[in-house]
């Protein structure tokens, strides 16, 4: 795996977690469900030895991390809210 193609995966990572982000806030549990599915292909690719980055492509990637952190953070929010409510309604 080349660096450009690590960034590459990242960069879709990002991008499939922000979408997540948005179908989780927006209460679209079907999609989010799609999405993770995508993310979870995406991100079988990050365990099979992706190479060491220097310089500004690495800086690149710490970006990326955080991106994603961030997104899984606004998932977590908007999903745990659900499961409160739905305890809540469950319980009556």
């Amino acid at each position: 795996m080349t660096s450009s193609e690590v960034l590459s995966m990242y960069e879709n990572l990002a991008g499939l977690t922000g979408k997540m982000a948005g179908a989780a806030q927006t209460g679209d549990f079907a999609r989010l469900a799609r999405l993770e599915a995508q993310c979870a292909i995406q991100a079988a690719a990050a365990t099979s030895g992706v190479p060491t980055l220097d310089g500004v492509p690495r800086m690149r990637k710490i970006d990326l991390l955080k991106q994603i952190m961030a997104n899984d953070r606004a998932i977590r929010a908007a999903t745990e809210s659900q499961w409160k409510l739905e305890d809540v309604m469950a319980a009556h």
